[in-house]
């Protein structure tokens, strides 16, 4: 499954998906801060695992959004 993309000024965040074992997946977000040479990475994870990768995406896209939301620019 493809990751997603989303930017807000200086801050790219990635939603993804990873398998967890037993049939479950994900959604992870990796959060980018680009400051020119300089580039910081956090990475957040989907509390719960779901049963299929696109219920594991769409959390993850919707953390996405909430984590970009909360960005004060």
């Amino acid at each position: 499954m493809d990751d997603l993309t989303y930017t807000k000024g200086i801050y790219t965040a990635t939603a993804a998906v990873r398998p967890v074992g037993q049939g479950q997946f994900q959604g992870v977000v990796t959060l980018a801060r680009d400051e020119g040479s300089e580039t910081e990475n956090t990475v957040y994870e989907v509390e719960s695992a779901s049963p299929s990768e696109a219920e594991a995406l769409e959390e993850a896209k919707a953390l996405a959004h909430r984590i970009l939301g909360e960005i004060e620019l």
